[in-house]
C-alpha cells in the first residue's frame, strides 16, 4: 500500500475521532434536556435536530460552504478573530462533520435517558443530588449502552462521509482527501484495487467497533 493510502486513513481516523468526541461533550447536555423538557422548544431542538438525517449532504453542504466562506457570518469571524480559513481546510471538515453527525450522537443518548425509571431519579433528588449530579452519577452510568451505540454509530458514520467534504472539504491530499474521497476517485480512474483497499479497510475498522460495542453492551445488560 502506498504513503497516500495510510496518511488519507489516517486523516479520516483523526476527523472521525475528534468529531466524536467533540459530539460526545456537546450532546450530553442537548440529550439531558429533551429528555426532561416538553413543550415547543424541545419540539424546535428535537426537530433541528433530526434535519441531517433527512436532508441531503450536498443540502446541508451548499448552506455550510455559504456560512463557512470568507464571506459567511461563522467563516468570517473566524478569519478576522483567528486568521482561519475554514473552507477547503481540515478545521472545517470538523465543523461540517459536527453538525452532520449531530443526530447521531444525540438521538440514542436522549432514548437512553428517558429509559432511566423516574423513581431512581428522584431518589437521586431526595438525597439532596443537582440535577447535573444526578445526570453525572446515576444517569449516565445507567446508560451506557446507549452511549457506546452513539459513540460507534458517530464515529463510523464520519468515517464514510462523501457529500459534506466534498462541498466544503474539496480533496486535497493530507489536508481535506478522506478515504471516501479516495474510493471515488479510485473508482472513477478505473483503479479497483485501490477503491477496494480503502473500502475494505472501512469494513473491517466499522465491524471491529460494533462488534466492541455490542460486547460491551451485553457485558452492561447482563452485569
Amino acid at each position: 500500500m502506498e504513503e497516500n493510502f495510510f496518511q488519507t486513513l489516517f486523516l479520516t481516523l483523526k476527523l472521525a475521532s475528534l468529531t466524536t468526541a467533540i459530539l460526545f461533550a456537546v450532546s450530553i447536555p442537548i440529550a439531558f434536556y429533551l429528555s426532561r423538557s416538553q413543550g415547543i422548544l424541545k419540539s424546535i431542538l428535537e426537530i433541528i435536530v433530526t434535519l441531517p438525517l433527512v436532508l441531503p449532504p450536498t443540502v446541508i453542504g451548499f448552506y455550510l460552504l455559504l456560512l463557512l466562506s470568507p464571506e459567511g457570518y461563522i467563516g468570517f469571524i473566524f478569519n478576522e478573530l483567528f486568521d482561519v480559513k475554514l473552507i477547503f481546510s481540515f478545521t472545517g471538515l470538523v465543523l461540517g462533520s459536527i453538525i452532520y453527525s449531530l443526530p447521531f450522537m444525540v438521538q440514542p443518548i436522549h432514548a437512553g435517558l428517558e429509559k432511566i425509571p423516574k423513581q431512581l431519579i428522584e431518589a437521586s433528588y431526595l438525597m439532596g443530588k443537582s440535577k447535573w449530579q444526578t445526570l453525572l452519577k446515576v444517569q449516565l452510568p445507567n446508560c451506557k449502552p446507549a452511549i457506546y451505540t452513539a459513540i460507534a454509530l458517530t464515529f463510523t458514520h464520519t468515517m464514510g462521509e462523501f457529500g459534506i467534504v466534498l462541498m466544503i472539504g474539496g480533496n486535497i491530499p493530507g489536508e481535506t482527501r478522506l478515504a471516501a474521497m479516495a474510493i471515488y476517485d479510485a473508482v472513477e480512474s478505473l483503479n479497483y484495487q485501490q477503491a477496494n483497499q480503502y473500502a475494505l479497510t472501512l469494513i473491517f475498522i466499522t465491524l471491529v467497533l460494533l462488534g466492541f460495542v455490542h460486547l460491551w453492551r451485553k457485558k452492561t445488560i447482563n452485569s
